[in-house]
């Protein structure tokens, strides 16, 4: 891994304004740009036009499993997110959430339909959320939202983690129901390598990225470091298992967790998503139950 993650983000007030000035809290565009969401590139010559991806990335975190900061193993099955309203946006000047100034985008294009993927997909390092055509250029923003569906295995959340956990000799089979609703408005990837750069007549993509060590901690992080102690760990998610099974929605977790915990899990969600290691401004479209 080629971070050291600050949780800073984890505490953030759900609360926070994507300061986006459409409704669906994607990137604004100036009624100047060359393209707008839902228009056409046929107005472009061919040249001027490339194909942008968009992918989403679980790390390794989902893919190979790890140990949470209080040592439990955890393997996922599947990690179920629904993405909509995914937009890439040429921004200028740059945007950086974390400064809380407005997104300027000068050109953006959207995919049209939410999408459900499975971050453990396998053999996959990264999963393919959709493309679309767009004007060349530098794409160094990327806003999407996380929303219920309304079919498939993941039918009314949008986040579903599936999998197990171990520590000595006790396995606990999960199954968490995130039914919240969120919205993630992010500037350029940071990464070992460069996201974005659409050339025309080729190829680029864009990476939405998911941190669960956000959530559950890492073994292999210190205890004192901030990204331990702003998770929750999977400790209290085992103490409220019965039988060696938990199958929990927001509202059963809010039941049997206690009122601390809880409202630690309800903060850290708003800080699962970025682009690589490159932070977002978050917030919740609905409340939690």
């Amino acid at each position: 891994m080629y971070r050291k993650l600050l949780m800073g983000a984890g505490a953030i007030a759900l609360a926070v304004s994507l300061n986006s000035g459409c409704a669906d809290n994607s990137p604004t565009t100036k009624t100047d740009s060359p393209i707008a969401t839902g228009q056409s590139t046929e107005a472009l010559p061919a040249e001027a036009v490339g194909t942008l991806e968009i992918r989403a990335n679980g790390e390794d975190f989902v893919r190979q499993g790890f140990t949470s900061k209080d040592g439990w193993k955890i393997e996922f099955d599947h990690v179920y997110a629904t993405l909509a309203a995914v937009t890439a946006a040429q921004a200028d000047p740059p945007y950086e959430p974390e400064k809380g100034k407005e997104l300027q985008a000068q050109t953006q294009v959207s995919l049209a339909d939410p999408q459900t993927i499975d971050l453990k997909t396998a053999g996959a390092e990264t999963v393919r959320v959709g493309e679309v055509k767009a004007p060349a250029g530098r794409y160094n923003a990327l806003a999407w939202k996380m929303v219920k569906p309304t079919d498939g295995p993941a039918k009314g959340y949008p986040l579903l983690l599936q999998g197990k956990a171990t520590k000595d000799s006790q396995t606990v089979k999960f199954a968490i129901k995130i039914d919240q609703e969120l919205a993630f408005s992010c500037g350029e990837f940071v990464g070992d390598e460069r996201k974005g750069n659409l050339k025309p007549g080729e190829k680029a993509d864009l990476e939405a990225t998911f941190h669960f060590d956000h959530l559950f901690g890492d073994a292999e992080t210190a205890a004192t470091d901030d990204l331990n102690q702003g998770a929750l760990g999977f400790a209290p998610l085992a103490a409220i298992a019965t039988d060696g099974q938990l199958d929990a929605d927001l509202a059963t977790l809010k039941q049997k967790l206690s009122p601390a915990d809880y409202q630690k899990l309800i903060g850290i969600l708003p800080s699962l998503g970025h682009v690589g290691e490159g932070h977002c401004k978050e917030t919740a479209i609905q409340a939690g139950a």
